[in-house]
């Protein structure tokens, strides 16, 4: 279907209305009924999910589902660390001027993600950790450190699936929906929290309306729909496990579970 959809004159016609924000709302609409509930099923058999930790919640609908919510404890919570936002996969890159990030074959710099180039070069020399998920995950996630919340941004953009064969015809992470957080640590300085929502929901709900980040506070989550959590610290701000350390421009991903020490200040 993604060929037919992204390589052919009919399917490159039938794209259009497909990646529209009506199309996109009424997708939503579908999958917050009554009538999404048959997914659920199929969906836990099809990527495995185990239910045991989400015993006594009703699903009224497929969305239900997918936001379902469990109490989340931080493993490490010391002063001086900083947690993996959510469930994932998780990548990390260095970021420089003319970083250019490939991620499922879609290339971005950090100007093109939070479309503010001040900001960017805040960050010139610092680290960038992109966290994927996929539909296996608990899609909450929670802030990553402490700190003030100097400003926010909402980017709306048209969404598009993110699979490899939908990447190779546009540059798709910068036509997809992302809202993030500038926050002012007094551990890390300044850090950015960023969340990526793609087709054909890719909702964002951010539910903390604080100006305040608190670690291991829920930000929001994802409804159905392709997603992904950036977060990004400033030069030596930050010391990583070893085992993240190791993963730096390497391109390689490690599976990360949310709530788990990512790193801690830099002696």
């Amino acid at each position: 279907m993604l060929n037919f959809l992204y390589t052919t004159i009919p399917g490159r016609f039938i794209l259009k209305p497909l990646v529209s924000p009506g199309f996109s709302k009424l997708a939503a609409k579908y999958f917050s009924s009554p009538l999404s509930k048959w997914l659920i099923s199929h969906y836990i058999k099809k990527y495995n999910i185990n239910m045991n930790e989400f015993d006594g919640q009703i699903y009224r609908s497929f969305n239900d589902f997918f936001t379902r919510y469990k109490q989340i404890t931080p493993e490490h919570d010391e002063d001086i660390s900083a947690i993996m936002p959510c469930d994932g996969f998780l990548s990390i890159y260095t970021i420089s001027n003319n970083l250019t990030m490939d991620i499922k074959h879609s290339s971005y710099t950090i100007s093109n993600l939070l479309e503010n180039d001040m900001i960017a070069n805040r960050f010139s020399g610092g680290i960038c950790c992109v966290f994927r998920l996929e539909p296996q995950h608990y899609h909450h996630y929670l802030y990553a450190v402490d700190g003030n919340i100097i400003s926010k941004k909402r980017i709306d953009g048209v969404l598009h699936s993110v699979r490899p064969i939908c990447c190779e015809q546009y540059p798709v992470w910068f036509r997809n929906s992302r809202e993030y957080a500038l926050i002012d640590s007094p551990i890390f300085g300044n850090v950015v929290q960023m969340e990526i929502g793609a087709l054909l929901v890719g909702k964002i709900r951010n539910t903390a309306d604080s100006k305040v980040a608190i670690k291991g506070k829920e930000k929001g989550y994802f409804e159905y729909g392709g997603s992904t959590v950036l977060l990004m610290f400033e030069r030596n701000a930050i010391t990583l496990l070893p085992d993240y350390m190791a993963l730096v421009d390497t391109k390689i991903e490690l599976p990360v579970n949310v709530g788990k020490l990512l790193g801690q200040k830099l002696h």
